[in-house]
């Protein structure tokens, strides 16, 4: 079969047998991929450390005539994201943002943007730690890149305006809903000054992560309503969320 080259960022792996390794990988062009690496733990050669989370790397295989997992060549290892697997908070943060790309993109094909998005999510957790502000830049950005930000700057029931303070929030009817159309008892609430952020933080380039700087309001209020989003869409709990909860709490 026709050898590919791409970059990829490691997924995760699981160890096969005495020295295989499937590796589960996200490329820009080709979108969600799963490998089978022989001999993985034993080449250093052609594979080295370049098959461990988070890893960027440049992704030598050819399909499988079967149409089963592809076969695994080599890699180049690009950026092993050192900053990340001295933190268990930022492994957990990087684990976390890995399994949700996962899940969110399933078997669609290519998606740049979102490869870009997950490098410079990783690449902000090996050069800064984990981070709340961090965290909320990547799920909201991810959640407008595959298609399912929820409404912010108007009703989700009546496209209204939002005039009141504060607004209710529901993922199953859309988002935001103004006070005509919000239930007396809502769970979620936030300010329309939480919205405008999360709105303009759409703006910004998706790599940004640096130079964005959010107050603890936004992160409180907007941190809720964007997990919130994610849950709605997710068909399974994500492992790797809880894990991260975990070593959070209190």
């Amino acid at each position: 079969m026709q050898p590919q080259v791409s970059d990829a960022i490691i997924l995760r792996h699981v160890d096969y047998g005495e020295a295989d390794r499937i590796v589960t990988f996200f490329t820009p062009d080709h979108g969600l991929c799963k490998g089978f690496a022989r001999a993985a733990r034993k080449s250093r050669k052609r594979f080295g450390p370049g098959l461990e989370s988070f890893a960027k790397v440049r992704m030598h295989w050819s399909a499988s005539a079967s149409g089963g997992l592809l076969t695994l060549r080599e890699i180049d290892l690009l950026d092993l994201h050192v900053g990340i697997r001295s933190d268990l908070d930022a492994i957990a943060l990087a684990g976390y943002g890995c399994e949700l790309v996962e899940e969110m993109v399933g078997d669609d094909p290519g998606h740049p943007q979102i490869y870009r998005l997950l490098e410079a999510f990783l690449g902000e957790l090996a050069a800064k730690g984990s981070s709340a502000s961090a965290r909320l830049l990547f799920e909201l950005r991810l959640l407008d890149d595959i298609g399912y930000l929820p409404h912010l700057l108007h009703c989700s029931d009546c496209f209204g305006p939002l005039s009141v303070d504060p607004v209710a929030f529901d993922p199953a009817r859309g988002g935001s809903l103004c006070h005509a159309c919000a239930p007396v008892l809502s769970k979620l609430l936030l300010s329309r000054a939480t919205l405008g952020s999360l709105s303009r933080i759409l703006r910004s380039p998706v790599t940004a992560f640096a130079e964005i700087h959010l107050g603890a309001t936004t992160l409180r209020e907007g941190g809720g309503v964007v997990q919130a989003a994610i849950q709605a869409h997710l068909r399974r709990p994500l492992r790797a969320l809880d894990f991260l909860q975990k070593i959070q709490s209190p």
